[in-house]
């Protein structure tokens, strides 16, 4: 039994009979290494199992390794060092003597083995030469047909007459991995170990003749091009040879020189355009950079450098148009007339930037579209939504295959004319990820001062983006960054009125569905009444997209009767509309049948437009406890428990006893209670709600209000004005209470919803309770809501 050091190698494996040299770093290693220096400078070298492992243990390693001989050592930079060692014999680890600061075990020496014979070719029996013969007869056919071994082996091995150191030889010859080698290693018997060599070779060979018919095919297709290749080089030289080396100007070559003189491009792009034409005369027509600089040059000269559409500069024809076209939309329409009656005084005015904001189905995209048939120009529709690559916009560099221009440039290449409107749909949508954001890309686009040279990464080359009158839509201001924002007009479209959807759908949508479903005024009619009834009962929306299905929804029911002769013609009116349109799907809150204790009226916007909300309140017996139900939002919790808050602050003034918040319990509740309801817009209307059941006094059932209320009773603005207001007059509201900073908005409100209403402007708390109740806040009685306490702690208690 031999004591030595160890080495665990990490993705090599050693043989006997041959040499080989590796590299060491790890600090065992290198001890191991030491510790066997100063012996007799042999050691044992077994492959590692797991090479992820750093500090390998019991187990880690292979148990049958290689006894060997340092012949070598050379220290490298760094605490590396090479070694040169020669395999001696087999071995296997019976014991690990100790593992700190290096592995050292006691080995056995395989040599010695009954079944390891060192055979002689005189000595051997004939199984074992015949075996030896044809294995030496494939590795000589691997030899022959890989190129990878070289020929000297063959010979080498010829004079090799011991099989053991036969096998070993040939095996560390072989291009196998490491499990393989370790098998071959662990394999004692001389015949066994033959017959896998054997195996090992044939599949070698087997791979080899793949390979080699891979590489006979993959030659015979590039073959022609290399033959293109070297023609053309040879061309050049003898080229060179001839004159002065210049390219010989080729048909292509002239008809694209032809077209950009024609053209009248500035010097950077006409200097541009020739470097390519002389690229593609060097390169060669065959050649696939041929087909990128030939899409490259297209792709600049078909671009309108100095073409533009003249714009007709008529503004009372371009208000027909408008009107024509768009129902109301009064503040969009004035300020295209704006910018047109600018471009007539102005030799080179900046083309507007316009942002029209506003829910779904108002007309924005079509807007857009009128415009440009107002001005005679082109018109360009990009939609952005769900845009999250910067390529998009800017393009991408000609260094990629399959390289093109971004959507701006590309969307003007194929219209023709610099001074398109260019309508950039959803533009509230964009996002970005790991390849780039496409709104910081529009920063430069969408800003003025800068689009004169817009440089897509495709193009390489500034292009003129200042006469394009760029529009975007959007839903909501809120996704959009602040920087490109900041580029636009912002022009709000609150949503329609019901008079507007009336008159829109009568004077647009029915006429539309009517000849889109093949019907005439003569075949199908509709009552104004049955008009007004589908937008209050069957949409609710603030635009009229849903409003224009619901009335092709009709036309396909009466065309069906038609066909099938059921009916001639039909008239729909507001008693048989269920008939086609089956039963209501939505219902307007009209004002309660009388005035109520703890209810008041509020007011909320949605994306659909305006809505109104009734607050109820209720005072019960209890420790103190608030209650808030109708599945309300963060802000909106928090403002009902600011208006208690002020409520409590007045309990002097408002004559409240100052026990009553410890022995009852408040209930808001907003009814619908499966819709979300959020925002700081209801808090005087619960405010008031709670001081109404409080004191017992009734609210008027015809008053509504909005506004957000602080700790101290100031009542703040809100938004969604003159949605709000709609909402109010649809729903038979002739009182509402506004804050006074929302008195501007009042202008927006149609004239005739304001001849209905009557506005009260108020800037505190105690202001709201002048006017719902009627009375300073010193002459609230209280007893009455005490009275009215008295009965519910006797069960008895009516909201009257």
């Amino acid at each position: 039994m031999l004591r030595m050091p160890m080495i665990p190698l990490r993705g090599i494996s050693i043989l006997p009979n041959s040499v080989q040299h590796f590299d060491i770093g790890r600090s065992k290693s290198i001890e191991a290494l030491n510790a066997a220096m100063e012996d007799d400078s042999m050691i044992f070298l077994t492959a590692q199992k797991n090479l992820e492992i750093e500090d390998p243990k019991e187990g880690d390693y292979y148990d049958i390794g290689v006894i060997c001989k340092i012949k070598q050592v050379l220290k490298l930079p760094g605490d590396a060092m090479r070694l040169l060692v020669s395999g001696v014999s087999r071995g296997r680890i019976d014991s690990i003597d100790f593992e700190e600061p290096y592995i050292q075990v006691y080995v056995e020496d395989l040599s010695r083995h009954e079944k390891v014979i060192n055979y002689n070719i005189s000595e051997s029996d004939l199984e074992t030469e015949a075996m030896k013969r044809v294995l030496m007869e494939a590795f000589e056919e691997l030899v022959t047909i890989g190129g990878k071994i070289s020929p000297e082996s063959i010979s080498s091995l010829e004079q090799i007459d011991d099989v053991n150191k036969f096998t070993d030889v040939v095996a560390s010859y072989l291009p196998i991995n490491i499990k393989e080698k370790q098998k071959i290693l662990e394999t004692l018997d001389i015949k066994t170990r033959l017959e896998e060599l054997r195996l090992l070779v044939e599949k070698e060979i087997q791979i080899m003749k793949i390979e080699e018919k891979i590489n006979r095919r993959v030659k015979k297709q590039i073959n022609k091009t290399q033959k293109d290749y070297y023609l053309r080089e040879q061309m050049r030289a003898i080229q060179k040879e001839l004159g002065d080396g210049e390219v010989e100007e080729t048909e292509e070559m002239r008809k694209y020189m032809k077209k950009a003189e024609s053209l009248d491009l500035d010097e950077e792009v006409a200097t541009k355009v020739k470097e390519e034409i002389q690229r593609l005369g060097k390169v060669g027509s065959t050649s696939a950079e041929a087909g990128v600089i030939r899409n490259y040059l297209d792709c600049i000269l078909d671009l309108p450098w100095n073409k533009e559409t003249e714009d007709r500069i008529d503004i009372k024809m371009a208000r027909d148009i408008l009107d024509e076209d768009h129902y109301g939309l009064k503040d969009v329409k004035e300020r295209i007339l704006e910018y047109l009656a600018i471009r007539k005084l102005s030799d080179n005015p900046k083309a507007p930037i316009l942002c029209l904001v506003g829910p779904p189905g108002v007309g924005k995209t079509s807007i857009a579209k009128s415009v440009s048939r107002s001005v005679e120009r082109k018109f360009i529709r990009m939609s952005l939504g769900g845009v999250r690559d910067e390529a998009e916009i800017r393009g991408h560099r000609r260094t990629y295959i399959g390289a093109i221009p971004g959507r701006i440039i590309s969307s003007i290449r194929k219209v023709g004319t610099k001074n398109p409107v260019f309508l950039l749909d959803e533009i509230d949508k964009l996002s970005g990820d790991f390849r780039g954001d496409p709104a910081s890309a529009l920063l430069e686009v969408l800003d003025p001062e800068q689009n004169s040279t817009f440089t897509d990464h495709y193009l390489e080359l500034p292009f003129d983006l200042s006469k394009v009158m760029f529009i975007t839509t959007a839903n909501t201001l809120n996704t959009i960054p602040g920087p490109l924002l900041d580029r636009m007009e912002v022009i709000r479209i609150s949503g329609y009125t019901r008079d507007e959807k009336f008159n829109i759908a009568k004077k647009y949508l029915l006429p539309k569905q009517l000849k889109e479903h093949g019907l005439s005024e003569e075949k199908m009619t509709i009552s104004d009444n049955a008009l007004y009834e589908i937008i209050d009962s069957y949409t609710r929306e603030a635009g009229v997209r849903n409003l224009e299905r619901e009335i092709a929804n009709l036309c396909r029911k009466v065309g069906k009767d038609i066909v099938e002769g059921i009916s001639k013609k039909a008239r729909i009116t507001n008693n048989n509309i269920v008939k086609y349109l089956g039963n209501k799907k939505f219902r307007i809150e009209l004002i309660a049948e009388q005035s109520q204790i703890g209810l008041v009226r509020g007011l909320a916007w949605t994306s659909v437009g305006g809505e109104t909300l009734s607050i109820e309140v209720n005072i019960m017996p209890g420790n103190g406890k608030v209650q808030l139900t109708g599945k309300l939002g963060d802000v909106m919790k928090e403002s009902a428990m600011t208006g208690i808050s002020y409520i409590r602050s007045r309990m002097k003034v408002l004559n409240i006893d100052l026990k009553f918040f410890k022995e009852h319990d408040i209930h808001i509740h907003v009814p619908e209670g499966a819709t979300p309801k959020d925002g700081p817009s209801a808090g005087i209307a619960m405010a008031t709600a709670v001081i109404s059941a409080i004191i017992g006094e009734k609210i008027d059932n015809k008053l509504a209000m909005t506004g957000e209320v602080t700790l101290r009773g100031t009542v703040l603005p809100v938004g969604g004005i003159k949605e709000k207001v709609l909402a109010a007059h649809r729903a038979g509201i002739d009182r509402v209470i506004l804050p006074i900073d929302n008195k501007r908005d009042i202008d927006e409100v149609p004239n005739k919803v304001k001849k209905d209403i009557e506005f009260t402007f108020v800037k505190n708390m105690d202001e709201v309770i002048k006017k719902v109740f009627g009375k300073e806040l010193d002459d609230i009685n209280i007893n009455k809501g005490f009275e009215t306490v008295s009965d519910v702690k006797e069960n008895n208690y009516e909201n009257k």
